[in-house]
């Protein structure tokens, strides 16, 4: 058996070099070693939009689509047409999320309110149009400090050679965001293109404000989701169940089946 002497690393070694068991012995454990070492990385991606943006228009389509009224289409056979909202050369996969939203909330809107929506124009007796004056996300910072700034050539000025930035120091710092949207819909008979109805444009808005007070932050406000305080267990248990979850039946009941 081989028996590798105690004084220390060195020693061990010497011993392994004279010994050919113990060389092999050696020689395995520096491999079996050099197998179990390793690493793993984990793959990390970002959507191309933020929660938080698509939160502020969102919501702002939402509360602007709420203003609306539908009330001369009711028991209307009517075609939803989005051609002076979303064009209908783009094709869908380029057209942003929020515009696609704005359509379904309307919808949505329409079907609360009564309205029988066609799939196309020939079945439809009247044709609603949808249009938005402001559709986007304003954003003001505020910075008491100073600002980070991008050096170049500090690395030797050659092409390709990394920037480098200094960092941010900020005693008081703001940033807020304001979500708007504006919504109008036109209704006319399909056959003369006599005018209906209209309705709007109404704006709705939302906002979400991060305050930092000497690098300690961000201390946020607003009426979006990210920018509210996160529910705790005892405060969702204390929801009574009719709240938790509600689903509004139709206009004139769900009495369909019955009619057959």
């Amino acid at each position: 058996m081989c028996r590798l002497p105690r004084s220390g690393i060195a020693l061990a070694t010497a011993s392994a070099m004279n010994d050919p068991r113990c060389a092999i012995f050696v020689t395995l454990l520096v491999c079996c070693a050099g197998l179990t070492a390793g690493c793993s990385s984990v793959r990390v991606t970002d959507p191309p939009r933020t929660a938080t943006e698509m939160l502020l228009l969102n919501q702002a389509v939402s509360e602007a689509i709420g203003k609306l009224s539908a009330a001369a289409l009711r028991d209307r056979r009517v075609y939803l047409d989005g051609a002076y909202f979303v064009p209908a050369d783009l094709n869908r996969d380029t057209v942003a999320s929020d515009y696609l939203f704005t359509m379904g909330e309307l919808r949505a809107k329409l079907l609360r309110e009564g309205v029988r929506l066609m799939p196309t124009r020939a079945g439809a007796e009247i044709v609603v149009e949808v249009r938005s004056g402001a559709h986007g996300v304003d954003k003001q910072n505020l910075l008491v400090g100073l600002p980070s700034v991008t050096l170049s050539g500090v690395t030797g000025g050659s092409v390709g050679d990394p920037l480098v930035a200094t960092p941010e120091i900020a005693l008081i710092k703001n940033v807020k965001q304001d979500g708007v949207a504006s919504v109008a819909i036109v209704a006319y008979w399909a056959d003369t293109g006599e005018l209906v109805a209209t309705s709007g444009p109404f704006m709705g808005h939302t906002f979400r404000d991060d305050w930092w007070f000497f690098g300690y932050g961000p201390k946020t406000s607003g009426d979006i989701p990210t920018a509210q305080q996160r529910p705790t267990a005892d405060s969702a248990a204390s929801v009574p169940a009719t709240q938790a979850a509600t689903v509004e039946a139709a206009p004139g009941g769900l009495s369909r089946d019955s009619d057959r």
